[in-house]
């Protein structure tokens, strides 16, 4: 902060002139006073004081400790910090700093924390400058946005991370942390970078509309040089709305008994607006401008409406429908294909609770009332859990039709494993459950396979590999999502994969997963992810070329939110 610097001419000036009188003999006579020796401390002290009051609009924020981390950038993660700053409803928050990041990951640079003002400051997300973050159920990784990857083709530079470690190294970083009033934070960095390139990312999260909210810079192998830091008014006073200009139906009953009356059952309708957004229509908001007429069989068609702009105003009104067929009662149904999964391993931890039964690629089909057959979808359909005893128990799936149930059975395996790693309740944090770890001779393999379990939230809720030495010095950290770091994460290693990211983490639970890692015996180590998703799609993750000792290599598997039971 510079103020001090106006701060300090007026009071020299005054004692400079305390420093001079008229003698007796009318002459101007020139002596020393002594002047205290902290006089630089008391100008400081005077210039913070006045910087804090309110000038205008602008309310500028003390520094308690401008610089935070050590300047050799041996800080590890959440070791320093710099100071909580506050940020009330209705101000926005700007931090001006330099960043310094030790170039060897992509999060050796500023990280920012967001907390709410209570006492335990309970964490609302941390976003790091790598366009990477994690948070509350209000998390979003898709509200992230920046234009790293515009700046490396620009630089003719096709790794963007090689890009982007290679000027955030004393670029001066302009935070601004806007608390809207409309019940959302909006984070943008700008960051100019010595080259003359500016880097911007942005971040946004719903957050409490009138309770302060608080933030503080951490570092992870980098350090910060904070210069300011004051408050102003929020930009954000009103949220721009936006029309509805679409409405799509899924999840609706495919067909109905002649009696039924609930043509929607479990149906979602999803709205998208002019601004490209979308999101889950309230039912109370939906009308019905044609409802089918269920006492005749035969396929009828459901027409509905919807007329609400994004902040819930009156608005265009836009038109849906689906189809839905009204059959005959049904008599009896029957399991005419076995679902893609019918084993489940299972050890310590689920013995004796309830598994969630996977539908995937079974088919129940009905006999009516007039002898004929069809296909009843599985959104029309009960299925029990399955009990977690080791055995080929009996999953009971039910109809309930307009005047009797109709049941079936469906026979599944469960076999325990040999082994276990993680949380089955997925409580498990980062690097606190591993297995041992297997030492790998040049030339051997290691092969695990196992059944994954996971809370589905994040990539990262999935098997990690560890590869290091004897004396546990890391090489390099390995996951299953196409991401790693540690000395050996270089550009030298080959990472191919196949995922369809859209369906990476609602398929991670009941995935059989083969994990390979191999010591090449030439000082290189390739680690594989074999997965089959309960679908029964396949996909890979490939890393080779990675850098090791091969005389002193081993590794082990480390879970976050997720549990592995091993049956090979």
């Amino acid at each position: 902060m510079r103020r001090s610097k106006f701060i300090l001419l007026p009071v020299l000036t005054l004692l400079y002139i305390g420093a001079a009188t008229t003698s007796c003999e009318g002459g101007i006579e020139r002596y020393n006073i002594d002047a205290p020796d902290n006089i630089q401390q008391i100008a400081d002290s005077i210039a913070e004081e006045k910087a804090k009051i309110d000038t205008g609009d602008t309310v500028y924020v003390t520094i308690a400790n401008s610089i935070v981390g050590a300047e050799d950038c041996s800080t590890p993660w959440n070791e320093a910090t710099s100071q909580w700053f506050t940020v009330p409803a209705n101000r926005l928050l700007h931090i001006d700093f330099i960043n310094h990041g030790s170039e060897a990951n992509n999060w050796n640079n500023w990280n920012l924390r967001m907390a709410d003002a209570t006492e335990n400051k309970v964490e609302l997300f941390v976003i790091r400058s790598d366009a990477y973050g994690w948070g509350n159920v209000d998390f979003a990784l898709s509200a992230m946005e920046h234009n790293y990857a515009d700046l490396a083709a620009k630089a003719g530079i096709e790794d963007i991370w090689e890009y982007f470690r290679s000027v955030m190294d004393g670029a001066r970083v302009a935070m601004e942390i806007d608390h809207s009033k409309t019940g959302n934070v909006y984070v943008t960095a700008t960051m100019y970078a010595q080259n003359g390139d500016i880097l911007v990312e942005k971040y946004h999260q719903p957050v409490s509309a009138t309770e302060d909210i608080l933030a503080t810079l951490v570092c992870d192998g980098s350090w910060f040089d904070i210069k300011n830091a004051y408050t102003v008014t929020s930009k954000v006073q009103a949220l721009e709305d936006f029309d509805a200009v679409s409405i799509a139906v899924t999840g609706m009953p495919q067909s109905l008994e002649i009696g039924q009356t609930d043509f929607w059952g479990k149906a979602v309708a999803t709205v998208t607006f002019a601004d490209g957004s979308q999101a889950v229509a309230d039912t109370a908001d939906i009308t019905f401008s044609v409802i089918p007429d269920l006492n005749t069989l035969g396929e009828k068609t459901v027409v509905l409406s919807y007329s609400k702009t994004k902040l819930g105003n009156a608005g265009a009104t836009v038109i849906g429908y689906y189809k839905v067929s009204v059959v005959n009662n049904v008599v009896s149904i029957e399991v005419t294909k076995m679902p893609t999964l019918s084993t489940y391993y299972i050890f310590d931890q689920l013995e004796g609770t309830k598994l969630r039964f996977d539908t995937c690629g079974i088919v129940v089909t009905a006999t009516y009332a007039d002898n004929s057959t069809g296909v009843i979808s599985n959104e029309a359909l009960i299925f029990d859990s399955i009990p977690a005893v080791v055995g080929t128990p009996d999953v009971k799936i039910t109809y309930v039709g307009s005047t009797s149930e109709s049941s079936t059975t469906c026979k599944v395996n469960v076999v325990k494993g040999i082994s276990e790693v993680g949380k089955a309740d997925y409580s498990n944090g980062w690097w606190t459950t591993f297995t041992r770890d297997t030492a790998l001779k040049a030339g051997d393999s290691v092969v695990y396979k196992a059944m994954l379990y996971s809370k589905s939230a994040e990539n990262f809720h999935s098997p990690c590999v560890i590869l290091r030495n004897a004396a546990l010095a890391e090489y390099a950290v390995f996951r299953m999502d196409h991401f790693g770091w540690g000395t050996s994460w270089t550009d030298a290693v080959v990472k191919t994969s196949n995922w369809n990211w859209d369906f990476f983490k609602p398929n991670l639970t009941y995935s059989l997963v083969t994990i390979t890692v191999k010591n090449n015996g030439d000082g290189t180590a390739n680690v594989k992810y074999d997965v089959v998703y309960p679908n029964g799609e396949n996909h890979f993750q490939y890393y080779t070329n990675i850098a090791v000792d091969s005389a002193d290599l081993q590794t082990a598997i480390v879970l976050e939110s997720s549990y592995l039971v091993f049956f090979e």
